[in-house]
């Protein structure tokens, strides 16, 4: 978001807020987070969709936003949907047709799409392995990032190769009971 956060949030955007600002930052889990959520350039849409059709077509619109806005406003979004592709392999699925509707608009190279899911699995893995939980998320949420940010950020970054092992030993460190105290919600504790 670019304005203030309100005194009170919806319970998908502050728990996604917690998780950015205590796992994707706190753990440095993604090293070119921190500044565009200092200069609050993070935009975070909560989804009302229903259906994956529903879903697609706001995705369409936020992409289109994000395009058609300056960098300086918003650099990134956080299209977060609670009410929709809560199974993950139904959300891995819908992936395709992300890929798809990227093509339809014309945005490779421009736009991608991370994926980010409760329940993420990476492939030959198993659900319970922690190397998974660099990619959950407290909801479903789909990251539109700008190629030239990723570009930028990986240039200014002396390995970025070296990332994703230093995510899963963070937290192969942290572990599940770490990792669950990281994002809980103290005002409710």
């Amino acid at each position: 978001m670019n304005e203030p956060a309100p005194t009170t949030e919806a319970e998908p955007v502050a728990a996604t807020r917690r998780w950015l600002e205590r796992a994707v930052i706190g753990l440095n889990l993604c090293p070119f987070a921190k500044s565009v959520h200092v200069k609050k350039q993070v935009r975070m849409v909560l989804s009302d969709a229903e259906t994956p059709e529903d879903l697609l077509e706001q995705l369409a619109e936020e992409l289109l936003h994000l395009r058609d806005i300056s960098p300086e406003r918003t650099d990134t979004t956080l299209l977060i949907h609670p009410q929709v592709l809560t199974d993950f392999l139904e959300y891995n699925d819908f992936l395709d047709r992300v890929d798809a509707l990227l093509e339809a608009l014309d945005l490779p190279g421009t736009l991608q799409v991370a994926s980010f899911h409760p329940d993420y699995q990476f492939a030959d893995s198993y659900p319970d392995d922690i190397e998974n939980y660099t990619n959950r998320s407290p909801y479903p949420t789909l990251h539109l990032i700008r190629e030239t940010s990723i570009d930028r950020a990986v240039a200014a970054f002396a390995d970025p190769e070296a990332i994703v092992g230093r995510n899963k030993e963070s937290v192969r460190t942290l572990g599940v009971e770490g990792w669950q105290k990281l994002l809980r919600d103290e005002s409710t504790t």
